[in-house]
């Protein structure tokens, strides 16, 4: 059974995921986003007291607010860092990263990732899928309501509108999604009511 404990760091309340299966000792880390200091020390503190070995960082974009632990953990555990290679088109990173590509699979901690790209919101972005446990991490591709925004370097509307119609509303609607901010949701109350994805509205069964 899949576990999902969620933080919320930072000034632009990031949500930062730790995924494991039952009661096994390894963990994966979607968007790492605690800054320096007592953010850090609350998610390091807590993977000690839970037991937990992190095992990899998957990085949906490098927005800031989303890459500020990743130094944090691979100094503590060593672990690789997986991210979109476009990213580097537009960040300077000071950590090193593992570049992943649209239809990858990764085995990390008993949990099967298949990697989906979704350039738009940065150009290398990219969202994660558990289809065994119908769980998918959008980062800022995709939320509850709305959609990334695409008015910063390396935003492109159209690419980001084309990456979720073509790449994220076609997976099942009961999947439930996580995103990089703000609530989870299911892609189908997305398709029936977020207003940015109009043309792919479904009518509520009766």
């Amino acid at each position: 059974m899949l576990n999902i404990r969620a933080f919320v760091f930072n000034l632009y309340q990031e949500n930062t995921y730790i995924l494991t299966l039952d009661s096994a000792p390894e963990a994966v880390i979607v968007d790492p986003g605690c800054t320096p200091g007592a953010e850090q020390d609350q998610l390091l503190g807590w993977l000690e007291r839970e037991g937990l070995k992190p095992v990899a960082v998957l990085l949906t974009h490098a927005h800031p607010d989303h890459v500020g632990g990743v130094k944090a953990l691979q100094a503590r555990y060593g672990l690789p860092v997986y991210m979109g290679e476009a990213e580097k088109t537009v960040f300077k990173l000071d950590f090193e990263t593992t570049p992943v590509e649209d239809g990858q699979t990764l085995e990390l901690a008993g949990l099967r990732f298949e990697v989906i790209s979704t350039p738009g919101h940065t150009p290398g972005g990219v969202c994660y899928y558990l289809r065994a446990e119908k769980a998918l991490f959008t980062g800022d591709t995709l939320f509850r309501g709305t959609i990334g925004r695409t008015d910063l370097p390396g935003g492109d509307y159209d690419k980001l509108i084309v990456s979720i119609m073509d790449k994220v509303m076609g997976l099942d609607g009961d999947v439930d999604f996580y995103p990089g901010h703000g609530p989870a949701s299911s892609l189908s109350d997305e398709r029936t009511n977020n207003p940015f994805l109009q043309p792919f509205n479904e009518p509520w069964e009766e």
